[in-house]
C-alpha cells in the first residue's frame, strides 16, 4: 500500500463506524463488476449507515476523490467501477426499515428477493424483477431504473419510488419525493437551492429536451429530464432514479408495493424464425400478457444441454421461443387468456409452430429458469470466444422489432460475428450477446464497430442504446450520438448537482476521448507484456518488478493458460452471492455476506495474479491466505455456478502457493492429518475417549491446538475397522470368481469413529454374496490435505492409494466408499494431482459412492428387496460432496424402497461443518451459523432420525439437533434385519426426551 492510500485509509477510519480497506488485494476484488471492465479503486468503504456515507462524501469533496456507489456489483455496463473510493452498500446497509400500508422502506443494500420474501407474508410484492433478483440490491436497481420481464404490468423502479434518502456530493443528507406514510423529512432538510436552479435550467432548455429526448417507450439512457419536469416543482427523486450515482448517492428508499397476483400461468411458444416470433409478440401484446420474453436457438441449445427436460419440449428445429405469462384474479381467466394468445399466433396468424402450456408449478418453475439463467449460462460455451456485454441493452419500439432483427442479422454477418439473443419482446428490449475473444485486439475493434452499426439502426427506428442497464462505461461514449445537443443539458444538470464532478465520473456524461474498449478486463496470462488495445494493466495496478514466463508455479495438472482460462470464465454475474434456500452455492458467503467471501472474488484474485494485475508475491501474504481460506472446498460453487467456474481448484493453487513459501500452520497441520492423530489415539481408545470428554482437557486442547472446546465428538472405536477386517482376513483379495467384487475404501471417520457403518456396509454386501475386499495398506483419501493446499503430502497419499487400487481394479474389483469426500478425492482430485497418470484415470472410472453403487445394482435388478418395515420419519440431508459428484440422490432412492420409512429431503443448504473446518475454534461458531437452517429444521420435531452419507455432516447434525443421525447404509442394514443392536438403541432413543439424547453408539454390533 502506498503512502497516499495509507493516509486515506487512516483518515476515513477515524471518520466512520464502518470499514475501510486500501490494501492491494482488497481493492482488486472491487476492480470489476459483471461488466467487461476493470479499474482498480483507491479505497473501498463499507458504511454502516447514512452518516458514514455523508462523512465519506465530505472527505472526498475536500480531497477531490471520485466516489462510486456499488451494490452487489452485478451491473453489466461498468457503472460500479472506477478509480476513486468505492462505497459498498451491500455489506451492512441491508435492513428493511419498515413495511407499511402499501409501501416498504429499505436501505440501499437490501436484495430484491429478500424484500419480496418479507412482502409475500403480507400478500404484496415489489414488481420490477431484473434477472438477478436474488442478488440485485434495490439501491442498484434505482440507480439504473431497472425493470425486467414484467415491465408490461409493473413498469420500472421509478414508477414505484415514493421517496428516497440521498447524500449529495458535499455530504448533505436530503429526503427527496414524498416522505414515508406517517413520517416526515428530517429536521435538517431545507428546500434545496438546486431545485430552483434546476427548474430554471430545464424550462430554458425545454425545446432541446422535447426535440432530442428518446421517444422509445423504454429508455434508461441519460437523465430522465422529461419525467422530472412532469411536475411543478421539479421532481428531484425522478431525476436521481436512473442517474447511476452521478448526481447523489441513494441510502434509503420508500417504495410502493402491489398485491400479489392471485393466479399466474405461463406458456411456451415455438417458432421456426426470429421474424415470426417478433410478429407474434405484437399479437400477444394486444391481449394483455404480464410478460413476453424471446429466446433464440443458441440459448435453447444450451438449455437442452444443461437440463434433459428441455429436450422434450424444445425441438432442435426451433429457431426461437416466446415465454408468455398471464396474471389474473381467477385461474380460469388466466388460462383462457393464454389459450386465446396461443390460438391467435398458432391458428389465426399461423406464426407459431407449437406451444406448451405449463400444467404444474414445477413446469412453471422450469419455464422461468429457461429465461432467468440466460446470460450466465452462455459462459459455459467453450473456447476463447465469450458472450460479452456492451450492446446487451438495446430497446426499440415493439412494432419495429421485425425490421430491427433483419438489420441485426445483416450487421452480424457483415462483421462476421455470432451472437445470442434474449429479449423482453413485449416492450421491445433486447439483450444481445456477441461471442468475441477479448484477449484479441481485433475483437475489441469488432465490438466497437458492431455497437456502432447496431446503434445506427436503433436510432433510425426511434430506439435507445439502454433500456434498463444504464449507460455505464459501455454506452456513455455513444451518448453524444444518442442524445445530440441534449448531452450539453446533461452536463449542466450534472454541474448543478456535482460541481467538482466527483460522483461516478465518466458515466452518462461522456469524457473527452473515452471509448467503450478502454479499461477492458485483463484476461490473458501474460506478465510484463502488452495485451493489446485496452488491455494494459488496470488503473492503479502494480507494476511487476520483472517479467516472468509463469507468474505462479502451479502444482496441479494444468498450465497457466488453462488456469487463467478457468478464472476468466467468471463473468462476475454475482449468482454466487445468493442466499436462496434452493441453492447451496457458497456456505461461507451465506453467513458472512461480504465480497471477499464470494466465489467471484476468488476468481478475480487468481485472474489478477495470472494476468499481472497483482504481482505473484501477493500469493505469499496472509491477506491472500485469509481470502483463500474462505473457500472450504465444498465444490458447490463449481456445481451451481451458471458458468461452472472451478473455484475450488483455483483456491487449492492459492493455498498451495502460500504453504510452499510459508509452511503449514499447526492448527491446520493436525486437522489435515486426522488419520495420524486418530491412529495414535486408537492405541488407547479408552484413555482418548475419557480425555476428550474431560472439560479441562478440552480447554487445554483448544488453547494448544485450536480444537473447539464446544465441538461434540463421537467416541472412538475400541479397535479400528481396518484392523478388525484384517483379523477376519478381509484384507486379502479373494481368488473366487463372484459376480460382485468390491474393494471397500475406508475413510478415517468410518475406520476410527464409526466402525458400525463399515460393518453395516460389509453386512449389506455380504447379503448379496459379494467378494468384499478391505486392503489394510490403504491410506486416508487425503481430501483434507488437498482442501488446505498441502499438495506434496496429498500427492504422496494419492500415489500410494492409486498404486493399490489400480492393481485391484485390474483383478476385477470395483472401488466403493461410504464417504462422499473420499469418492470425490478418488474421482475428481487425484487426476488433478497426478498429471497424465493412466492409473489415476482408471481408478476414477471405477470408483463409486456406496449408495450410488447399490442403486445401480437395483436398476440392474440385482438388489434384494426383502426389506422389513421401518416405521419412522427420516430427515435426509444431501452432503455437498455428494452433490459435487453429480449423481443425484441415490441414498434417498434406496431409502424410499424401505416400507413405512418416510423420507423428507432437507433442502436447507450446507450443514456448515465442511470437513475439518468446523472442528477449529476460530470456525466453530461460524460453522453452526452456516448450518443453522438445517439444524433448525431438524430440531422442529418432525423427524425421529436424521440421515446423511457424510461423517462431518453427521457430527454437525447431532451437535446442533441432539438427534441420532445415521448413514443410509445403516438404515438398509436395519431393514434387512442385520443390526439388532442398533435397532434396540434407536428404540431407546425414540423414547428419550430430545434434550437428553446422545449420539448413537459407534461400536459394531
Amino acid at each position: 500500500m502506498d503512502s497516499e492510500r495509507q493516509r486515506i485509509e487512516e483518515d476515513l477510519r477515524g471518520l466512520i463506524a464502518g470499514e475501510v480497506r486500501c490494501d492491494d488485494l482488497f481493492l482488486q476484488l472491487y476492480a470489476c463488476d459483471a461488466s467487461l471492465y476493470e479499474i482498480r479503486p483507491t479505497a473501498v468503504v463499507l458504511p454502516r449507515g447514512t452518516a458514514d456515507v455523508s462523512a465519506v462524501l465530505r472527505y472526498c469533496t475536500q480531497n477531490k476523490l471520485p466516489v462510486h456507489a456499488r451494490g452487489s456489483g452485478t451491473g453489466l455496463a461498468g457503472g460500479a467501477v472506477g478509480s476513486g473510493v468505492v462505497i459498498d452498500f451491500s455489506r451492512y446497509m441491508h435492513r428493511v426499515v419498515s413495511l407499511g400500508d402499501g409501501e416498504a422502506t429499505v436501505q440501499a443494500g437490501v436484495v430484491l428477493d429478500d424484500l419480496n420474501k418479507r412482502l409475500a407474508a403480507t400478500g404484496r410484492v415489489f414488481g420490477p424483477d431484473p434477472a438477478m433478483s436474488n442478488v440485485t440490491t434495490l439501491g442498484g436497481m434505482a440507480a439504473v431504473d431497472a425493470s425486467g420481464s414484467h415491465r408490461l404490468i409493473y413498469g420500472s423502479v421509478r414508477d414505484h419510488v415514493r421517496s428516497m434518502r440521498v447524500v449529495l456530493s458535499d455530504g448533505q443528507q436530503r429526503t427527496l419525493g414524498s416522505p414515508p406514510a406517517g413520517g416526515a423529512s428530517e429536521p435538517t432538510d431545507e428546500p434545496l437551492a438546486i431545485e430552483t436552479l434546476l427548474g430554471d435550467l430545464l424550462r430554458e432548455r425545454r425545446p432541446v429536451i422535447e426535440e432530442h429526448a428518446p421517444k422509445c417507450p423504454v429508455n434508461g439512457s441519460g437523465y430522465a429530464l422529461e419525467r422530472a419536469m412532469a411536475t411543478d416543482p421539479i421532481d428531484l427523486a425522478q431525476l436521481v432514479v436512473g442517474s447511476e450515482g452521478t448526481l447523489a448517492l441513494i441510502t434509503e428508499l420508500t417504495l410502493a408495493t402491489l398485491p400479489l397476483p392471485a393466479y399466474k400461468h405461463t406458456a411456451l411458444l415455438l417458432f421456426d424464425s426470429l421474424d415470426k416470433a417478433a410478429r407474434a409478440s405484437l399479437e400477444i401484446a394486444a391481449l394483455g400478457p404480464s410478460a413476453c420474453d424471446l429466446m433464440d436457438r443458441r440459448h435453447l441449445g444450451l438449455a437442452r444441454d444443461t437440463d434433459p427436460r428441455y429436450e422434450v419440449m424444445l425441438p432442435g428445429a426451433a429457431e426461437a421461443v416466446l415465454l408468455v405469462e398471464a396474471q389474473g384474479d381467477s385461474e380460469r381467466e388466466v388460462r383462457d387468456r393464454l389459450a386465446e394468445m396461443i390460438a391467435r399466433v398458432s391458428d389465426v396468424e399461423r406464426l407459431a409452430a407449437g406451444a406448451f402450456l405449463a400444467e404444474s408449478q414445477e413446469e412453471q418453475r422450469l419455464f422461468k429458469r429457461l429465461a432467468g439463467r440466460f446470460t450466465p449460462t452462455l459462459h459455459r460455451l467453450k473456447g476463447n470466444r465469450r458472450a460479452v456485454s456492451g450492446v446487451e441493452d438495446i430497446a426499440v419500439p415493439p412494432a419495429a422489432l421485425p425490421l430491427f432483427f433483419r438489420h441485426m442479422q445483416e450487421a452480424l454477418k457483415r462483421r462476421q460475428v455470432t451472437a445470442s439473443l434474449f429479449g423482453h419482446a413485449g416492450h421491445g428490449q433486447l439483450h444481445i450477446r456477441p461471442l468475441l475473444d477479448l484477449s484479441n485486439p481485433v475483437d475489441h475493434r469488432k465490438l466497437e464497430t458492431l455497437a456502432s452499426d447496431l446503434y445506427d439502426k436503433v436510432w433510425l427506428l426511434g430506439g435507445t442504446v439502454s433500456g434498463e442497464h444504464g449507460d455505464g462505461l459501455s454506452r456513455t461514449p455513444f451518448s453524444s450520438r444518442q442524445h445530440g445537443p441534449l448531452v450539453n443539458v446533461f452536463r449542466e444538470v450534472k454541474r448543478l448537482w456535482d460541481p467538482l464532478g466527483l460522483l461516478n465520473p465518466g458515466k452518462i456524461v461522456p469524457q473527452p476521448g473515452a471509448r467503450m474498449t478502454h479499461n477492458l478486463r485483463l484476461v490473458s496470462p501474460v506478465y510484463g507484456g502488452d495485451q493489446g488495445e485496452g488491455q494494459g494493466p488496470p488503473k492503479g495496478a502494480l507494476k511487476p518488478s520483472a517479467a516472468k514466463s509463469d507468474p505462479v508455479d502451479l502444482q496441479l495438472a494444468w498450465g497457466v493458460e488453462e488456469a487463467a482460462y478457468a478464472a476468466r470464465n467468471c463473468n462476475g454475474c454475482g449468482a454466487c452471492r445468493t442466499t436462496d434456500e434452493d441453492t447451496r452455492m457458497c456456505p461461507i458467503f451465506r453467513y458472512t455476506p461480504r465480497e471477499e467471501a464470494s466465489p467471484r472474488a476468488k476468481a478475480n484474485l487468481m485472474r489478477a495474479v495470472l494476468t499481472g494485475a497483482l504481482p505473484p508475491e501477493e500469493m505469499f501474504k496472509d491477506e491472500t491466505k485469509s481470502v483463500a481460506d474462505l473457500c472450504v472446498h465444498c465444490h458447490m460453487c463449481r456445481v451451481e455456478c451458471p458458468a461452472q467456474v472451478n473455484i475450488p481448484r483455483l483456491m487449492v493453487e492459492a493455498k498451495a502457493e502460500f504453504i510452499k513459501t510459508n509452511g503449514q500452520r499447526f492448527d491446520e497441520w493436525w486437522s489435515t492429518r486426522l488419520d495420524l492423530v486418530t491412529a495414535f489415539l486408537s492405541r488407547t481408545p479408552w484413555l482418548a475417549n475419557a480425555a476428550l470428554g474431560d472439560p479441562r482437557v478440552r480447554w487445554l486442547l483448544e488453547k494448544t491446538t485450536g480444537l473447539a472446546q464446544g465441538r461434540k465428538l463421537p467416541k472412538m472405536n475400541r479397535r479400528p475397522y481396518l484392523r478388525e477386517a484384517a483379523s477376519r482376513r478381509l484384507h486379502r483379495a479373494s481368488a473366487k470368481d463372484k459376480p460382485l467384487k468390491l474393494l471397500y475404501f475406508v475413510d478415517t471417520y468410518a475406520n476410527h469413529w464409526d466402525r458400525q457403518l463399515a460393518r453395516a456396509f460389509e453386512l449389506v454386501l455380504g447379503r448379496h454374496d459379494a467378494d468384499f475386499y478391505v486392503p489394510s495398506e490403504q491410506s486416508q483419501s487425503g481430501m483434507a490435505l488437498i482442501a488446505h493446499g498441502a499438495l506434496d503430502s496429498a500427492r504422496r497419499v494419492a500415489e500410494r492409494n492409486i498404486s493399490l487400487l489400480a492393481e485391484a481394479i485390474r483383478q476385477g474389483y470395483t472401488v466403493v466408499a461410504t464417504e462422499p469426500a473420499a469418492v470425490l478425492a478418488l474421482t475428481h482430485e487425484y487426476p488433478q494431482l497426478l498429471a497424465d497418470d493412466e492409473d489415476a484415470a482408471l481408478v476414477a472410472e471405477n470408483t463409486f459412492e456406496a449408495c450410488h453403487f447399490l442403486w445401480r445394482l437395483h436398476q440392474r435388478g440385482g438388489l434384494k428387496l426383502d426389506f422389513k418395515p421401518l416405521p419412522m420419519t427420516v430427515g435426509y440431508h444431501v452432503p455437498c460432496h455428494l452433490k459435487a459428484l453429480e449423481i443425484g440422490a441415490p441414498a434417498e432412492n434406496l431409502m424410499r424402497l424401505i416400507p413405512d420409512l418416510r423420507v423428507t429431503r432437507l433442502e436447507k443448504g450446507c450443514s456448515g461443518m465442511a470437513g475439518a473446518y468446523g472442528l477449529q475454534r476460530k470456525n466453530y461458531r461460524r460453522s453452526l451459523r452456516a448450518g443453522l437452517p438445517l439444524l433448525s429444521t431438524l430440531r422442529s420435531g418432525a423427524f425421529q432420525v436424521g440421515a446423511t452419507e457424510c461423517g462431518a455432516c453427521k457430527t454437525q447434525m447431532q451437535q446442533g439437533s441432539s438427534m441420532p443421525t445415521l448413514h443410509p447404509i445403516k438404515l438398509l442394514a436395519l431393514s434387512y434385519g442385520l443390526m439388532p443392536k442398533l435397532a434396540a438403541e434407536l428404540q431407546v432413543l425414540a423414547s428419550t426426551d430430545s434434550d437428553t439424547r446422545e449420539p448413537a453408539a459407534a461400536e459394531a454390533p
